[in-house]
């Protein structure tokens, strides 16, 4: 092979997630043989209703899924081209994978400020390069600098969800976990925080996998997705692609050729799943 070669293939996968199976209490079957890829500098859209998997995915790639008796059986993860399914939490945030939880979990006691320098904590930098990042975080949150004495606690779900980002972005990472940025936010918050993921990925390098339900606007965003029900991917694709798909548009965006159709019309129509049948 090639250098060039070599460095494509690289690139090409980055993240790799290879027929992965997750089983909860030795006994539920969650995640059942799921691959997909994350090429570098990219943004990546993991869709599907609540319950399809989603969330497992993400805790699988960050090896959070431990502390909720979940455990990989099968299948392989891999980052830079290293298999990182066995090791710590600790270890792959050193590696340069960082998980955004869902619920924008923040130290509700602890100051703006202070949560996001929690995020510097498993770096080995002087204080001056941590406070220069920090501002640096602030130029893309400018609405944290302002509240940034305040408790997190007392902030918008709107902040909370920047902080909880930018308490990420202070570790340096290449690759962001983001598990439904979306959830609980108001539509103008939502285009907020997807632009400034975007910023990040065109500015800062940094890739995405990102878990959502709400498909129009993650498709908007996002360059490749993957479609996940019931454990499984059931389709994949150009994020363009998706977003014209009839399928995706009257399962997901209650949409077909015929226009908006009711929940009643698209439930019945569920039923006659292509990829199900």
């Amino acid at each position: 092979m090639t250098p060039d070669a070599a460095i494509a293939t690289q690139t090409q996968r980055y993240l790799s997630v290879n027929n992965i199976e997750v089983i909860y209490d030795h006994v539920i079957l969650v995640l059942k043989g799921v691959s997909l890829e994350v090429r570098q500098g990219g943004i990546v859209a993991l869709l599907g209703a609540n319950g399809a998997g989603k969330t497992t995915t993400l805790k699988a790639i960050s090896n959070l899924l431990r502390t909720e008796r979940g455990d990989v059986t099968k299948g392989t993860i891999e980052f830079k081209g290293k298999r990182v399914d066995r090791l710590t939490p600790n270890e792959l945030v050193k590696m340069g994978i960082c998980q955004v939880m869902e619920g924008r979990h923040c130290f509700a006691h602890l100051t703006v400020d202070e949560n996001l320098l929690t995020g510097a904590f498993t770096r080995s930098a002087s204080r001056a390069d941590i406070r220069a990042d920090l501002e640096k975080v602030y130029s893309y949150f400018p609405r944290l600098k302002q509240r940034r004495t305040s408790l997190a606690g007392y902030t918008s779900g709107g902040e909370q969800q920047m902080t909880a980002v930018g308490r990420a972005l202070m570790a340096q990472p290449s690759m962001i976990l983001l598990d439904e940025p979306s959830m609980g936010l108001a539509p103008q918050i939502v285009e907020e925080i997807f632009e400034i993921v975007r910023d990040l990925n065109q500015k800062e390098k940094v890739s995405f996998l990102l878990a959502e339900q709400n498909t129009n606007v993650a498709l908007r965003f996002a360059d490749y997705g993957y479609i996940l029900e019931n454990g499984r991917v059931v389709m994949d694709g150009a994020a363009t692609e998706l977003a014209q798909n009839e399928d995706v548009k009257e399962f997901y965006l209650g949409l077909s050729s015929a226009g908006r159709k009711s929940f009643r019309d698209v439930k019945h129509y569920r039923r006659r799943k292509r990829w199900l049948a």
